[in-house]
């Protein structure tokens, strides 16, 4: 591993103690981004704990939310979901799933090494259908080949502006243009991994501290998961925003969607 710029690295939300000397907690705050249209993006999950807004997340079938690996949860306990709404302050008790699984990807171990991804299986399953207010968001079916500058899009519940903490209560989307990989981890000086690039580098918008485990989405099909930022400057950073790439995890996703269970 590169460490030539480890410490502009940043977990996008809470991470273990052991690497807070190089890692901050960080999200996918949406900067200059607009209210999403409540019709719009109804997979969209609101990840939380002890029913505060902690991660983003997105329906992919009836039982399970897709999210980041470093939103470290560790009791499902603790966790539920809010499906249905945009607006948090209009959640009630039919909105919230609890959570009866946590399926971490085994190989993670830190953000900046990739394989940042999780699947939480709810506690019942999500009542679908063309009247309801919550749909699946499709996954790719084979690994990904965006094009450079493509426009895809990301959303989130964080703040607006840099330097705010906690969250907005209406969801915010924001269009982000596809970054070349290998200009990527040039402009980060270190191999990336099965990640996506978009956004955030010579931009006025982007994703900062505040939220995380939000989709990427391209082409209405979910393609990436935020992963991590530079924290030196949310609002004009110097390098892209990076992203899981969830067509690297196909088989992974697959195995856990099919057995209703996590993969060791």
């Amino acid at each position: 591993m590169h460490h030539a710029r480890s410490e502009e690295v940043s977990a996008l939300l809470f991470f273990s103690s052991v690497f807070l000397h190089l890692f901050s907690a960080l999200g996918s705050e949406i900067i200059n981004g607009k209210k999403a249209d409540e019709k719009s993006m109804q997979y969209m999950a609101s990840v939380q704990n002890n029913k505060k807004h902690t991660c983003g997340g997105f329906l992919v079938s009836k039982d399970f939310v897709m999210t980041a690996a470093h939103c470290r949860f560790e009791n499902p306990k603790s966790l539920s979901v809010v499906l249905g709404t945009h607006d948090l302050r209009k959640e009630n008790k039919k909105m919230r799933y609890g959570v009866k699984m946590i399926c971490r990807h085994p190989a993670f171990k830190e953000v900046a090494n990739g394989n940042d991804i999780m699947l939480l299986k709810l506690s019942k399953k999500v009542p679908l259908g063309n009247k309801k207010p919550i749909k699946l968001i499709p996954l790719p079916i084979q690994k990904l080949n965006l094009e450079e500058n493509e426009i895809c899009s990301v959303a989130g519940w964080g703040p607006t502006e840099p330097g705010k903490s906690g969250y907005v209560n209406e969801l915010q989307v924001l269009d982000v243009p596809i970054i070349n990989k290998d200009k990527c981890q040039k402009l980060w000086r270190r191999t990336l991994k099965n990640v996506i690039c978009t956004g955030g580098y010579k931009a006025k918008s982007g994703i900062c501290q505040g939220d995380s485990g939000g989709p990427l989405v391209c082409n209405e099909s979910a393609v990436g998961i935020v992963s991590f930022n530079n924290n030196n400057s949310c609002k004009y950073p110097d390098v892209p925003n990076v992203y899981t790439d969830i067509s690297q995890f196909l088989p992974w996703i697959t195995d856990i969607l099919k057995k209703k269970k996590c993969k060791g």
